[in-house]
């Protein structure tokens, strides 16, 4: 059994907060340590109690625009060690890459649908705590899509099966679990995965670095 993950929520709907806490705590893979309402409380516990991970909401009081963003900015800057999952009602890849455009490592962009599917949430939470990033599926089918529909995108290059990698391996997966979910072997995977890299520019140093850092920093590049 893994160590069990000690997390700090942040959400100002008293309801969802809560719900979201005994889901979490429900699942024993979670200590929540704080649920707050709002950003300053959030900073405070950060700062007080060194979680593994957050999981905040993306409007917070006062303003209710993009205060779990800029919490998690704050965070990251001030604990690199601590992992920030935001959870918004926001597809648009905008407020994606406004979250990862300073860096991917330990963040996560989940669409807040995805509250009431524990899996999904804990393997965001322990990926943004080993300081890996996840971003939601449905959000990454935009970006993909729309970098697919520009008439000079590299990514119009890429056969179908190999954007269907792309794809999976910009939500951070493994060879092997895109080889699972593709119904592939591993080594054509690998294949797959060279052949994209290659076509999108993307040097061997950054191949070696985490993949979906690498395709999220080329198209949040790619969309600006």
């Amino acid at each position: 059994m893994p160590d069990r993950l000690r997390v700090i929520i942040a959400e100002d709907n008293y309801l969802v907060r809560e719900g979201t806490r005994r889901l979490l705590e429900d699942s024993g893979e979670v200590d929540v340590l704080a649920s707050v309402s709002n950003v300053e409380e959030l900073l405070q516990a950060v700062d007080g109690l060194r979680p593994d991970a957050v999981l905040t909401d993306i409007r917070m009081p006062p303003g209710h625009q993009v205060e779990g963003i800029e919490a998690a900015h704050a965070i990251r800057k001030r604990h690199p060690r601590i992992g920030v999952v935001v959870l918004s009602q926001h597809s648009d890849a905008a407020y994606a890459i406004q979250l990862l455009k300073d860096g991917t490592d330990g963040l996560g962009y989940l669409l807040k649908t995805r509250v009431g599917e524990l899996d999904e949430l804990l393997h965001a939470l322990r990926e943004v705590a080993a300081g890996r990033s996840v971003v939601d599926s449905g959000v990454v089918e935009r970006l993909v899509d729309y970098r697919s529909r520009q008439a000079e995108s590299p990514l119009r290059l890429l056969s179908e099966r190999e954007t269907d990698v792309l794809r999976e391996m910009a939500e951070g997966k493994s060879n092997s679990s895109i080889a699972d979910s593709l119904h592939l072997s591993e080594s054509s995977v690998e294949k797959y995965v060279n052949s994209i890299f290659s076509k999108l520019g993307l040097s061997e140093e950054r191949l070696l670095s985490r993949r979906v850092a690498a395709v999220l920093a080329y198209l949040r590049a790619a969309t600006t």
